[in-house]
């Protein structure tokens, strides 16, 4: 049972109304001093800046920006000292760090006045706070969200709670052992998900290589990875029953060729399509009308197939299965059309021989499958009749499979807010732990803990 502490003072703080009675607030300049501090060689550890793991090696980061050819003169910082990345930390660019290392120029770097007084694990946890980031946003300059800076200036003003260091290294030690129970409860449930998917594709690979009718007679598909077939199934190359068709080289189109929306045709690209081959248009992207009728044979309709042609998510299918309005891609995608055959049953056999698809990428820098290569895909063809009987069941199974994958995403929602909550509460005050002891669950929801154990 959560307590609050017995008494509380009044802040001029606009986000918190209280504090408890012996904590103080303080401006960062006199938490904090500001460390200028660099490499001579350049051959420390190269660090990087995240908005979900805080500071960590560079090499554990999953960066793509290109590295520099000499880190000399780059900023150093130690164990303890806070890293603000000062264009994000609007979205969390911040942490303290547990290595020796050297980080971007462009980061700014502080260390505590006094590790007798104060505990950068309790910081940690209040500097990452939503009540924080509504700080760095408003101390912030510029005009868009995605270009906001936190000046060093800015920082050193923002008012800093402060209980006393005993406080301090109780709420640190009451929400290192909470955040990783839940974080456990977590990792369970995401690796549940996982395997959840891979019932879900066995489903599906069972269904468009074998059927459902379990005592159905077999034959040799002459094809290595497919396997034996039912005997009166089909095989043939994607070309020989759809249409493959993309957008030729001279009719690509640049960044002077999109357009606001409802002005154009709507553009996709390898963005749009989702792990589970449904369309989303939530951030969508439009081409001039010129553009649009110069390359009639890739404008798409209901039923068409997209599948992606070069890049890192290389043979990924969806499918178009409502009307979207004028609809073109994009050179990263190729268009399956004209499809004599269910799009439904064809979008979940690709789905299944993604990997095999995958055999036949070019081993250049950038993933891609010609059309060509694309064209000659073998399909296992059920009779008609049978594709959408396959399909009702594929659809069957695996939604029994998608609503106990969506109720566990909600149980990690839950349980995530849960934290994020807990984490305010505790740095801000509202909740007493000082007499804290480690039990195990304890304040965890009762309906979250059966499914901790």
């Amino acid at each position: 049972m959560k307590k609050a502490y017995p008494t509380y003072k009044e802040t001029d703080l606009p986000w918190l109304k209280e504090v408890p009675n012996g904590w103080d607030v303080e401006r960062a300049k006199y938490v904090f001093d500001y460390i200028d501090e660099r490499s001579e060689s350049g051959e420390e550890t190269l660090l990087s800046v995240s908005e979900h793991h805080g500071v960590i090696p560079r090499a554990q980061a999953k960066v793509t920006m290109f590295k520099a050819e000499s880190y000399v003169g780059y900023k150093l910082c130690s164990p303890g000292d806070l890293v603000i990345n000062s264009l994000w930390a609007w979205s969390r660019g911040l942490g303290f760090s547990e290595h020796r290392g050297i980080i971007s120029t462009a980061y700014d770097v502080f260390r505590l006045k006094s590790p007798e007084k104060f505990d950068y694990r309790y910081f940690n946890y209040l500097l990452r706070t939503n009540q924080y980031v509504g700080e760095y946003i408003c101390r912030s300059k510029g005009i868009w969200i995605s270009r906001l800076q936190l000046g060093t200036g800015a920082f050193r003003e923002i008012p800093i709670l402060l209980p006393s260091p005993e406080e301090q290294r109780q709420i640190a030690a009451y929400l290192d052992h909470k955040c990783a129970l839940i974080d456990t409860f977590i990792a369970k449930k995401k690796r549940l998900i996982e395997l959840l998917q891979e019932q879900k594709q066995a489903i599906i690979n069972q269904a468009v290589t074998r059927g459902i009718d379990s005592d159905v007679a077999l034959k040799p598909s002459g094809v290595d990875w497919l396997g034996d077939i039912p005997a009166h199934w089909e095989v043939k190359k994607l070309k020989y029953f759809s249409e493959i068709k993309g957008r030729i080289g001279f009719r690509g189109y640049t960044t002077d060729d999109l357009v606001p929306k409802g002005q154009g045709a709507l553009t996709l690209g390898a963005t749009h399509i989702t792990s589970d081959g449904k369309v989303n248009l939530e951030t969508p992207v439009f081409i001039s009308w010129e553009k649009y009728y110069e390359s009639p044979e890739i404008m798409v309709q209901t039923g068409d197939l997209l599948i992606v042609q070069r890049g890192s998510t290389c043979g990924k299918v969806g499918l178009i299965e409502n009307d979207i309005g004028p609809t073109t891609i994009n050179p990263s995608l190729v268009l399956i059309k004209n499809i004599k055959s269910s799009s439904g049953y064809l979008l979940y056999y690709l789905q299944g021989a993604l990997n095999d698809i995958l055999n036949l990428v070019s081993s250049t820098a950038i993933p891609m499958l010609s059309q060509t290569q694309i064209g000659n895909i073998i399909i296992a063809l059920p009779p008609h009749s049978e594709q959408y009987s396959i399909l009702s069941h594929i659809r069957k199974e695996t939604g029994i499979v998608d609503e106990t994958i969506e109720r566990i995403k909600a149980e990690i929602t839950l349980i995530q807010e849960y934290k994020t909550t807990l984490i305010a509460e505790a740095v801000t005050g509202k909740i007493d732990v000082r007499d804290w002891q480690p039990e195990e669950n304890a304040d965890i929801p009762e309906n979250l803990k059966t499914v901790m154990s």
